[in-house]
């Protein structure tokens, strides 16, 4: 399966255009209906006063999204902040399995993307794609967050679904500044995914000519023929 459906399909499951809110069963489904429109309008103060009403801070619209799912979708900081203050769940996805942070990533914003590291996220999760925050991130080029993922603790050079590291994610959509900072944090780029194919050879077959220049040097590196020994 090329790469190019994989994210396909991942972009649809994030649902950033949110379908019709229907609020859970709650204390109190009307509140917890004003509640998930409120964060879908991105209306800070309408969010504090149906939870200080008594909404359930994790409820959940048709497609799973809590509160902070949306505030994360739309790239809110302040408002994800009031809920994880408020004791939103910071690793609650929704039914296609997208967590905030995978929201946050796929967004490229970095600050709520690391709120949430800052708060307990978990950077292994999986979508039902089988992705995690940083193919989001890599895939779209969203640097900084990049960036924070591998400063949680993230390995550069992890495999992840059909051995694909996050380099190859980044030379796939000629994400050119976010592969420099991965090869600048030691990401290998000898490593192959499960067709054999390197991050240059995965530029080389979605033409993303920026990302190939900058593993050029890397690909002879890695062709070169070692010396024979005495």
């Amino acid at each position: 399966m090329r790469i190019v459906r994989w994210v396909a399909c991942a972009a649809a499951s994030l649902g950033i255009a949110c379908a019709v809110s229907m609020p859970v069963l709650g204390a109190d489904d009307s509140l917890n209906e004003q509640l998930l429109n409120a964060a879908r309008s991105g209306d800070t103060g309408a969010v504090e006063a149906a939870l200080n009403q008594g909404a359930v801070i994790d409820s959940r619209n048709r497609i799973g999204d809590t509160p902070l799912i949306t505030a994360c979708k739309k790239g809110s900081t302040a408002l994800a902040r009031m809920l994880i203050e408020r004791g939103a769940n910071v690793r609650q996805a929704d039914v296609a399995g997208i967590t905030p942070l995978m929201a946050a990533a796929y967004g490229g914003d970095a600050d709520t993307v690391g709120l949430l590291l800052s708060h307990g996220a978990d950077t292994d999760a999986v979508d039902r794609v089988s992705k995690t925050a940083m193919e989001y991130a890599a895939g779209q080029g969203n640097t900084a967050a990049v960036k924070l993922l591998l400063d949680a603790g993230m390995d550069v050079n992890r495999r992840y679904n059909n051995d694909l590291t996050a380099l190859m994610w980044a030379a796939g959509y000629d994400r050119a500044e976010t592969a420099k900072l991965l090869l600048a944090r030691g990401a290998d780029a000898s490593l192959r995914d499960n067709r054999g194919m390197t991050a240059m050879d995965i530029a080389a077959q979605t033409h993303s000519g920026q990302v190939a220049t900058l593993l050029s040097p890397h690909e002879r590196a890695v062709s070169q023929p070692t010396a024979s020994q005495p």
